[in-house]
């Protein structure tokens, strides 16, 4: 069995850098204290960071994301000592992080050897499009791969879509992760919903990690709505609707799930249905753009 914890995450205000480390330890610390063996952070949770930048800058949307870049060596850097520190593997809060010019969407994953990789995001939505500036990636996917398991990550709306986690599960991934961030009630709803979906597609698990609360210094998170569920098919030896667990709404917490992933393999083979052997013959591509699957030991 593999332990997963996703948080349930507010965006706090932070004094100095020295309190933005306390309160990350304290997070990864309390999860690593309930056996946890891997971590998930929300999307956008790297926003808390524009607390630590001139005033004029946290209410700048745009220009905030720009600024934040002088974090990013410190940030890996204090996720991959926090990892080692307490063993855990640890799917950071993604981070607007700039390459070649244009901001995209990198959620970075850490282990006890330190930096195990990143998954970008692929889809935008017309806010990160239209207002913030942030673009998509390179079509390239990760497959993480572990002594525990394997996974993958779709960032957000990226798991509102079934090609990224087709070819996640088609290259190995027993788990799809969500981490994400949305400002209302039908906005984690639709990644709720997608997650449901891509698990029954693949016949995988999925698990979703969000940003919950208010945080009105910065216009780019005021606002948030979350909660956290992990999901599987609906079939052999899993919960009659797909759902394993639900955690309360708008509440800071790490939601924990055991993942028992033989039953994964199990039922994409024996299953009443066998959706993940039948996607085969699909074709689930971009119109002009190439996938590349690459694979990750952690």
């Amino acid at each position: 069995m593999t332990k997963v914890a996703a948080a349930a995450y507010p965006i706090a205000y932070h004094i100095s850098w020295e309190a933005w480390q306390e309160y990350v330890e304290d997070w990864v610390k309390k999860a690593a204290n309930e056996k946890a063996d891997w971590l998930v952070f929300p999307e956008y949770g790297s926003i808390e960071l524009v607390s630590l930048l001139p005033k004029a800058i946290q209410s700048d949307a745009y220009g905030q994301i720009r600024e934040m870049q002088v974090f990013v060596e410190g940030f890996q850097n204090w996720y991959a000592a926090l990892a080692k520190k307490y063993d855990v593997l640890i799917v950071a809060p993604s981070f607007p992080l700039e390459v070649s010019g244009k901001i995209i969407n990198r959620a970075w994953v850490f282990s006890t050897k330190g930096l195990a990789g990143y998954q970008d995001k692929f889809f935008m939505t017309p806010f990160e499009n239209n207002e913030w500036g942030v673009s998509s990636s390179e079509k390239i996917l990760t497959v993480f791969e572990t002594e525990k398991g394997s996974f993958g990550i779709q960032i957000c709306y990226d798991g509102e879509f079934a090609v990224g986690s087709y070819h996640l599960a088609q290259n190995g991934a027993q788990l799809i992760l969500h981490p994400s961030c949305t400002e209302t009630f039908r906005g984690a709803t639709r990644v709720h919903v997608g997650a449901r979906a891509r698990a029954l597609e693949n016949q995988c698990y999925t698990m979703v990690s969000q940003t919950i609360g208010e945080a009105l210094w910065t216009p780019a998170a005021d606002y948030n709505y979350g909660y956290c569920g992990a999901y599987s098919t609906p079939d052999l030896g899993l919960p009659e609707e797909g759902i394993l667990s639900i955690s309360e709404h708008q509440k800071p917490l790490w939601h924990f799930q055991e993942f028992d992933f033989s039953l994964v393999e199990k039922v994409r083979k024996e299953g009443g249905v066998l959706n993940y052997e039948d996607h085969k013959t699909l074709d689930f591509d971009f119109k002009n753009e190439e996938i590349i699957v690459r694979k990750m030991s952690c």
